[in-house]
């Protein structure tokens, strides 16, 4: 099990009560960086929103230690048309102390294999990207996301525009189970978190 300062962390569901935590880890990315597209920093009720909207059909799970909350991970859906139901839309940020600790990776492999269990297919993820690093982007979570298995598969040109200049998105996708007919439905993540068994992340 990865240990930051020789104490276990556990992988579990997000609850709404985690909110300001989760905020806390957020708000640098928004305020000193183009990690995140937003450009002001979403209030604590509305944070809380967004928890329990996402838990509503899918996984958002946290890293803890001694209840401090390290990192987090969610997916969401790719698009509202039923036709995707089996593409899901993901999202991580950690704690600025445990980047490179291996930590992102065993979040985002645990969300992987949860939405394994829920029938999900395609996970896809929405990247900022600049033409050039700099001070507020680097291509880092591009890196981060080719290491784990995504491929790019489209690039917007400078259709972000945040600290008076202008940054690329990229898509990346990666396939994670079978594409067959007739499909079988997908799960919610009610329907599956019991049957987890969260020790093994």
């Amino acid at each position: 099990m990865t240990e930051i300062n020789n104490t276990k962390i556990i992988i579990r569901p997000a609850e709404v009560s985690d909110a300001e935590q989760l905020l806390k880890i957020y708000a640098p990315y928004v305020e000193k960086t183009v990690i995140s597209f937003e450009c002001e920093v979403p209030t604590i009720e509305e944070f809380e929103k967004r928890i329990r909207n996402t838990l509503k059909s899918y996984p958002y799970i946290v890293a803890e230690q001694e209840r401090r909350i390290l990192g987090y991970a969610y997916v969401g859906a790719f698009k509202a048309r039923a036709a995707y139901n089996w593409s899901v839309e993901t999202t991580i940020y950690l704690d600025k102390n445990v980047q490179k600790t291996g930590l992102g990776k065993r979040l985002y492999l645990a969300l992987e294999d949860i939405c394994k269990q829920m029938g999900i297919l395609n996970m896809y993820a929405c990247i900022g990207y600049p033409e050039v690093e700099d001070e507020y982007l680097t291509k880092n979570s591009a890196d981060f996301h080719e290491h784990l298995g995504y491929r790019l598969v489209g690039e917007f040109k400078q259709c972000g525009y945040k600290f008076d200049r202008w940054y690329n998105m990229i898509w990346m996708e990666k396939m994670i189970g079978d594409h067959v007919s007739p499909q079988g439905n997908i799960k919610s993540f009610n329907e599956v978190v019991s049957f987890i068994d969260f020790d093994k992340y």
